[in-house]
């Protein structure tokens, strides 16, 4: 919709890099004042999480370009232009969350409760991203009459970016609710799988920016599965009944 904001000379500031910048900033600053909880400093959690973030561009970008190869392979040098947008969030998830846990093993911090204390801030980053992909264009919803115009798309389709975007907020504050009540380690991790999951199959209902090949449903829908499946598992089996020692 407003893929650049300002223009100052040859200097454009893109919507979409501008929001996961200010998406990062906020939800670090945040968690980085939580910090007290587990006895570490606000440096530990930048540091943390300059590695996430780096592994999730990293990956997010990845899983993008080979999603979308046939077009990379007639312009390589799209693959490198980031402020154009595309990033696939679970390529972002998975590699961020690999880079997090090397780096807490790295400075032996408690994973589980690290990650914990992390997860709600995730939702609210993603949240406030996908209104980024709103002023961008894409992830976009399907046509409707009373939808939102995008002029990239010359006509009006669910503001499904906006819908998400709220849905993320509304899964924070639960997350936010459930961390401050008595809760095993690991515990808001897997509720942020669950519900992180489930969110993103119901979205991909009104989205129409990826192919339906799998009995109706996208990758991503099969991916959402996977997870709260597995999430679904690891609660019962670690969680909800523990073993005894």
């Amino acid at each position: 919709m407003y893929p650049i904001l300002f223009k100052f000379g040859f200097l454009q500031i893109y919507s979409y890099g501008l929001m996961v910048a200010l998406a990062f900033w906020v939800s670090v600053s945040l968690l980085a004042r939580r910090g007290y909880v587990l006895g570490l400093g606000r440096d530990f959690f930048w540091n943390l999480s300059f590695w996430a973030l780096s592994g999730g561009i990293l990956g997010g970008r990845l899983m993008y370009v080979l999603l979308n190869l046939d077009f990379f392979l007639k312009d390589p040098l799209e693959i490198f232009k980031l402020w154009h947008g595309g990033l696939v969030w679970y390529g972002g998830f998975i590699a961020g969350l690999l880079s997090a846990v090397f780096y807490l093993k790295r400075n032996n911090a408690p994973i589980l409760k690290t990650l914990d204390l992390a997860a709600p801030f995730i939702a609210l980053a993603h949240s406030i991203g996908r209104i980024g992909c709103f002023l961008n264009g894409c992830c976009y919803g399907r046509p409707v009459s009373w939808g939102v115009y995008f002029p990239q798309h010359y006509e009006r389709l669910i503001p499904a970016q906006l819908i998400s975007s709220i849905d993320l907020l509304a899964i924070f504050i639960i997350l936010r609710f459930l961390e401050e009540r008595p809760h095993r380690p690991g515990s808001i991790v897997v509720y942020y799988l669950l519900f992180s999951s489930l969110e993103r199959f119901l979205a991909e209902f009104l989205r129409d920016d990826s192919a339906r090949n799998f009995f109706g449903l996208t990758i991503f829908q099969l991916i959402s599965i996977v997870i709260f499946i597995s999430a679904v598992i690891l609660w019962f089996t670690t969680l909800r009944f523990p073993r005894k020692t």
